[in-house]
C-alpha cells in the first residue's frame, strides 16, 4: 500500500465512499482496504499520514528485530498477538456485513477480560461519541447479541457464553415476521399473480428456515446445559 493509496481512501472516506467502491477505485481487493483501514484508526479516525508513518515504524521495528535473532518478551508477544487478532476480527466481521463501528464494539466487548465495559470505557478506548457507540449498541442489543445492565449512575454492557443463542434465537424470531408478514401479501396479491407467487414462495422458505434456526438453537441450548453439568 503506497502512501498515494493511503491518500485516496482518506479522500474516500471523508466522501462516504464504502469499502467496496474505494477497493475498485484504487484497484485492490476489499479485504485489503478493510484492513487497512481497521488497523490504522477505523473509519473514523483514519489518516493517511498517520498510517503511512505507523506502516513505516512498523516495518522498520521487524527489521531492527528480527524474530529469529531476538525473541520479543512474553508479555510484548502476547499484546501484539492480540491486537492482530483483533484488528483481523474486527475485518471479517465488516466484510460479512457488519459496519464498522458495531464491528468495533463488538469486538471491543467480546475481546475484553470480562467480556463487559462501561458505556465510559467504550468512548475511552474507541474515541469516539458516546451517541456512537449507543447506536451501534442499539443495533447489538436488537440482535440479541449484547445485554445491558445498569451499575449504580452508569451503563455497563455485555456479552457472554450464550451470545450466539441469543443472536441466533432472535433471527429465528426475525425469520417467522417475515415469514408472516409474505404470507398475508400472498392472501392480498392472490397466488395467481408474479407478485403473489414471489410473496408465497418466500413465505414458505423462511418458515422452514425459521423452523430449522430454533430446532438448532434449542439443540445448542440443551447441549450445552449438559455439558455445564458434567
Amino acid at each position: 500500500m503506497t502512501s498515494e493509496d493511503r491518500r485516496r481512501i482518506a479522500e474516500g472516506l471523508a466522501a462516504g465512499l464504502t469499502y467496496a467502491e474505494i477497493a475498485r477505485r484504487l484497484g485492490r481487493s476489499r479485504s485489503t482496504v478493510t484492513r487497512e483501514i481497521a488497523r490504522n484508526g477505523g473509519p473514523h479516525g483514519y489518516r493517511a499520514a498517520r498510517a503511512q508513518h505507523a506502516t513505516s515504524w512498523r516495518a522498520r521495528r521487524r527489521k531492527r528485530v528480527p524474530h529469529a535473532v531476538v525473541a520479543p518478551a512474553a508479555n510484548d508477544l502476547g499484546v501484539r498477538t492480540t491486537r492482530e487478532f483483533a484488528q483481523q476480527f474486527v475485518a471479517m466481521m465488516i466484510e460479512t456485513g457488519l459496519t464498522p463501528m458495531t464491528a468495533r464494539v463488538f469486538a471491543a466487548l467480546f475481546l475484553s477480560e470480562s467480556g463487559s465495559l462501561t458505556a465510559t470505557e467504550l468512548v475511552q478506548q474507541l474515541h469516539v461519541s458516546p451517541a456512537t457507540i449507543s447506536h451501534a449498541i442499539k443495533w447489538l442489543e436488537q440482535r440479541g447479541m449484547v445485554a445491558r445492565e445498569r451499575e449504580a449512575r452508569r451503563m455497563r454492557y455485555s456479552v457472554d457464553a450464550d451470545v450466539w443463542y441469543h443472536a441466533w434465537v432472535a433471527s429465528a424470531r426475525a425469520m417467522a415476521i417475515w415469514a408472516e408478514t409474505t404470507r398475508r401479501g400472498a392472501g392480498i396479491f392472490g397466488t395467481d399473480t408474479p407478485a403473489g407467487d414471489r410473496l408465497q414462495t418466500t413465505s414458505q422458505f423462511l418458515e422452514l428456515l425459521g423452523h430449522d434456526m430454533a430446532q438448532a438453537a434449542e439443540h445448542w441450548r440443551q447441549a450445552l446445559s449438559m455439558q455445564r453439568r458434567l
